[in-house]
């Protein structure tokens, strides 16, 4: 990951495997054709971080046989990390494995609350648990700005699916059923990307605020993150083609972006 080459040397390890365990769990869904096999997945981790013993008789053996786990626990003891906040990771990642519709906009603060802006705190712990204190509001709101980008650039992928992740109220505030999401009808759809921008949005503006206020030693943690905004002006400008086409940054534009945050 990119923003690594902004940590501290010593850290970059650890938060590589913090990185890469995210990665597992947020690509369940793109292994399983139904629902089961993707609990089972994440219930693997779960057993796996929690120390129960039963992740041994899962197929492919426990911790000791997957690089990832194994790395992933060396970083949990040496930063003291708490279980808690990786099995909350999990719970939420249950909803990835369904096509149920997202209910409404509190659920999908809530959902990114323990996604995306738990793994900000989590990262923000390895660089430095003397200032991961105090962070909890530039985290909250810069994960849901970083997870409404996120799930609009996989737009094309959740159609294909049948998941809606654009939350219900958002959809009808914008005049637009999930049907027609699904369907790619254009004036509908084009209203509920535009909503949804407007959500991260504000929740951009908000992490931008508060992160003025976050100490330099943890502004690695944020830097993912903080690409929400160039990736919100691109989706705005794509408009309807997001339905087929998801927008990118290649790596020297990210790498110009992050270089631009740590110095603010």
């Amino acid at each position: 990951m990119l923003s690594l080459a902004f940590a501290p040397e010593d850290r970059r390890a650890d938060l590589a495997a913090l990185y890469a365990f995210n990665v597992e769990i947020a690509r369940v869904r793109d292994h399983i054709s139904q629902p089961l096999p993707g609990e089972i997945r994440l219930q693997w981790w779960r057993d796996v971080i929690a120390g129960t013993g039963e992740a041994e008789t899962t197929p492919g053996g426990g911790a000791a046989g997957h690089p990832v786990a194994s790395r992933l626990l060396e970083a949990i003891d040496t930063h003291r990390l708490p279980r808690p906040a990786f099995d909350r990771m999990i719970e939420a990642r249950i909803f990835d494995v369904y096509d149920d519709p997202m209910p409404d906009r509190t659920a999908f603060e809530a959902y990114a609350g323990e996604t995306a802006s738990t793994l900000i705190i989590l990262a923000a712990t390895v660089l430095s648990r003397d200032h991961a204190d105090g962070i909890a509001d530039a985290a909250g709101h810069a994960g849901v700005a970083q997870t409404v980008a996120g799930v609009l650039r996989l737009l094309p992928i959740h159609r294909a699916r049948g998941q809606v992740y654009i939350p219900a109220d958002i959809l009808a505030a914008a005049g637009c059923t999930s049907e027609e999401l699904m369907a790619g009808e254009e004036e509908p759809a084009a209203r509920a990307i535009s909503a949804m921008v407007a959500f991260g949005r504000h929740h951009a503006e908000a992490a931008r605020r508060h992160y003025r206020s976050v100490p330099k030693p943890v502004r690695p943690a944020f830097l993912p993150a903080l690409l929400a905004v160039p990736y919100l002006d691109r989706i705005e400008r794509s408009g309807i083609r997001l339905l087929q086409e998801s927008p990118d940054f290649a790596s020297p534009r990210k790498a110009f972006v992050y270089w631009r945050m740590m110095r603010a």
